[in-house]
């Protein structure tokens, strides 16, 4: 981790040694805000907290990055596919859940509490892109559908590209109902790896007989646990990324409320994290 003017942020290694690049994932530790009590880095406009201290949060992850000058570049996310091609600065946060660019001085960003921050970069043409991909944006494959994005616009070699998946929940916190293994089934060949118990929920169930509930009022299904990140990795790895070149951070926001947001954890009640990255001038 990253400590700059009282704020911790995650980086990758191999990144930093770019010395074009800037990126990160914010923590929730710091800041302008206040959520029960705590000094907090919330970056979203939220309800509960005011625009001022949220300007004044980007303000303050944008010095500890060095990148006063970039532009930042967020999303209005909608749990989409929509891939957004920044060419200059946006004058409106456009709809979308993932963004690139080969221009210097924008800051693309994404926002978190739970669902998984993907960034990209391409050494060789000098290109990034920034992805949201919460279930939804997962099952409509929007990590394969940027990498193909980022080859269309920029002429990136899938095998060239760096993938950094940073704090999301974890297999151990994030449960689904079983229907879930249907819809991934439908989509992936090897869904049935995302889940701890690839169950649909139309198995028969053998001890029927000691439901002493009447025809049509048996129980749920029990639910089963997602991977959200080792789906997204295999997503990558199927549009062409190499393994090597793929870094999972592994940790596990709702498992983790003293460093990250974590929607499902505190009941919504809570911020957002954001993820950036941009190409220095």
């Amino acid at each position: 981790m990253h400590r700059s003017r009282g704020l911790g942020i995650l980086q990758l290694t191999p990144l930093r040694k770019l010395p074009w690049l800037v990126h990160g994932f914010s923590t929730r530790r710091g800041g302008a805000s206040v959520l029960n009590g705590q000094a907090v880095l919330n970056l979203s406009f939220m309800e509960w907290d005011s625009r001022e201290n949220v300007a004044e949060n980007r303000r303050l992850l944008q010095a500890a990055l060095r990148a006063e000058d970039f532009t930042l570049a967020p999303l209005k996310q909608i749990h989409s596919d929509a891939i957004r091609l920044f060419c200059a600065a946006p004058a409106l946060a456009c709809k979308g859940d993932a963004s690139l660019t080969n221009r210097q001085g924008l800051l693309l960003a994404v926002q978190t509490a739970d669902c998984v921050p993907i960034l990209l970069v391409d050494p060789q043409k000098r290109a990034v892109a920034a992805i949201h991909a919460g279930w939804k944006g997962t099952l409509a494959r929007i990590a394969e559908k940027a990498v193909g994005r980022m080859r269309l616009e920029f002429g990136s070699k899938p095998a060239d590209l760096l993938a950094a998946l940073g704090p999301s929940i974890g297999p151990c916190c994030y449960e689904v109902g079983a229907e879930f293994v249907t819809k991934f089934t439908a989509q992936f060949a090897d869904a049935s790896e995302y889940f701890d118990e690839p169950r649909t929920g139309d198995e028969p169930n053998p001890l029927q007989w000691l439901s002493m509930a009447p025809p049509g009022h048996q129980p749920p299904p029990r639910n089963v646990h997602l991977d959200l990140s080792k789906a997204n990795r295999a997503q990558l790895l199927a549009a062409g990324l190499r393994l090597p070149n793929i870094f999972v951070s592994g940790l596990c926001t709702a498992c983790h409320t003293d460093l990250f947001f974590s929607h499902r954890r505190e009941g919504g009640h809570t911020g957002r994290l954001m993820s950036v990255i941009g190409i220095r001038s």
